[in-house]
């Protein structure tokens, strides 16, 4: 990535550059059939603080913070616009990831060191945002780290690096900057080896400290979306046959890798994972009343028994009690072939999961489809009050929240999706108010370093996710720098009214993975181009 170099003096100092593309990281490869392994590599924010020396004049002293409110002001831990703004911002047709979190994180960090208006506009966004702690373990990793040049290790604030110990739990390393195998090697061991290459030795040439954020979940669902050959997790075995019941339903087992497939948007053949659910509210002895079944059924099974039966047939009474009994045991019946949450109007459909919980953090991905609305065009419109109400609408897979006086047939197809996206986040940043501490002559990082202006030159998110059927492993760093058996029974079936819901996630949609019990997002993004076969 270009660098802004040091003025010379009496010169206008040019704007910094905002962005270059960094070579794409190559993906992590699934070596084990039919897992659902999500590989969501996310390498968060590189804000690489470039320290310039000169005739600068003196820093600004410390002023009074203003705050003021802002449509990306943050008012809490919960679902905010500020984590969909990425989406609004960048709104085009294009697969995208990104971690509100690892952002956060960053901006908090860098807020314990500025001041002034600086301060102001990075406080007028992060509002009254408080970074939550999370307990690290081979399944959840975060961790902040200050990397600071060994010639320069004198020139910080004591009361920065306390504050960032304290309230980040940040490590303070001092290195010779010669190259990023430190940055690098930190990274990699927090991030479960899943982000090597953070910076390249060029990155290190002008920088004097480096603020990162590791951020990493290695996590299983809870069951598989669909049952595989191999799976290493549980999955639920789906064959529904209503009893006496002219209905029935399932979904098969995956065998050989070989995925159901779907068309999704136009494109065929595109890798995805079936779910289903049947719930029954039919309650058919009620609806047709008990006489006038053992009446039906009775002369039916009299024509049976008439023709010679069928070997030992209970007698008439044992057999219509019995087929009454099973009649009843089919109301309020639940089945359904994964753990799954869901949403379904005029306007959307939605697919949530949870992931397994660890060490009390659950988290939980929530897939949002338009049904009719181009995807961007919703998202536009789209803010967190809005998706939170989506969220709380979400539906559990019990009979009680389906419709009375029916059978409830859920079946879809979930895409697999893989990909990388890099986030142009100072210009996000910009466009959001946050612009001084981009900009040599307005910056004011005076509480970071003590002497020398500093402002941010460099700023780099990139993410890479990959969805598939055991769980999620993800990855951010953030750096700121600067069915029955037969028989000869007699059985008499009757039809039973089903109302089908298609969950099949078709066209472009976004996503969120959030803490179930904060509503923090961790992770959002779209999907245009799923995995094909």
């Amino acid at each position: 990535m270009e660098e802004n170099k040091v003025p010379e003096e009496n010169k206008v100092q040019p704007e910094p550059k905002q962005e270059v593309k960094s070579p794409k990281k190559k993906k992590t490869g699934l070596v084990v059939f039919f897992v659902f392994l999500g590989i969501l590599v996310l390498i968060a924010i590189v804000l690489a603080i470039l320290v310039f020396t000169g005739a600068l004049g003196k820093e600004k002293t410390s002023t009074e913070v203003k705050q003021t409110n802002t449509e990306y002001r943050m008012t809490g831990n919960d679902l905010q616009d500020f984590d969909l703004s990425f989406l609004k911002i960048e709104n085009k047709e294009a697969n995208k990831v990104y971690s509100p979190l690892s952002i956060k994180y960053a901006l908090a960090m860098l807020n314990e060191g500025a001041d002034g208006a600086t301060k102001e506009q990075i406080t007028n966004v992060i509002g009254d945002y408080k970074s939550k702690k999370y307990m690290n373990s081979e399944h959840l990793s975060l961790a902040n780290a200050l990397f600071v040049r060994d010639t320069f290790k004198n020139n910080l604030q004591e009361d920065y690096i306390k504050s960032i110990k304290t309230k980040y739990d940040a490590e303070v390393i001092t290195d010779s900057f010669q190259n990023a195998s430190t940055i690098n090697n930190w990274t990699s061991d927090k991030t479960f080896k899943l982000i090597d290459n953070l910076m390249s030795d060029d990155d290190m040439g002008d920088l004097e400290y480096v603020l990162v954020n590791a951020l990493a979940i290695d996590m299983n669902w809870n069951n598989a979306i669909q049952c595989a050959s191999g799976i290493k997790i549980p999955c639920i075995q789906y064959s529904v046959n209503y009893k006496h019941e002219k209905y029935n339903d399932y979904v098969s087992t995956i065998y050989d890798d070989q995925y159901p497939t779907m068309n999704f948007n136009g494109t065929e053949n595109i890798k995805s994972l079936e779910v289903a659910g049947s719930f029954n509210n039919y309650d058919i002895v009620k609806e047709l009343g008990e006489d006038k079944i053992r009446e039906t059924v009775g002369k039916e099974y009299d024509a049976f028994l008439a023709k010679g039966g069928c070997g030992d047939d209970p007698d008439r009474e044992t057999y219509l009690n019995t087929y009454i009994d099973e009649l009843n045991s089919n109301y309020k019946q639940e089945d359904y072939s994964t753990d799954f949450y869901m949403y379904d109007d005029e306007n959307v459909k939605v697919f949530a999961k949870d992931l397994k919980e660890y060490d009390g953090t659950t988290l939980q991905y929530v897939g949002i489809m338009p049904k009719e609305a181009k995807l961007t065009d919703y998202i536009n419109g789209l803010d967190a009050k809005q998706a939170q109400k989506i969220i709380s609408n979400l539906k559990e897979l019990k009979a009680d929240n389906f419709e009375d006086g029916v059978v409830t047939k859920i079946r879809g197809n979930i895409p697999l999706f893989n990909y990388d996206y890099e986030l142009d986040l100072m210009n996000d940043l910009q466009t959001m108010g946050i612009k001084d501490v981009f900009d040599i002559s307005k910056s004011n990082l005076s509480k970071l370093s003590s002497g020398e202006k500093t402002f941010i030159a460099k700023t780099v998110h990139k993410a890479n996710i990959e969805f598939s059927n055991e769980g999620i492993k993800a990855s951010a760093a953030t750096a700121m720098g600067g069915a029955g058996a037969a028989g000869c029974w007699f059985t008499y079936d009757y039809d039973v009214p089903v109302k089908e819901i298609n969950i099949s996630f078709d066209k472009p949609f976004m996503y969120i993975i959030r803490d179930k019990a904060s509503g923090e997002v961790w992770f959002a993004g779209t999907v245009y181009e799923p995995l094909k076969k």
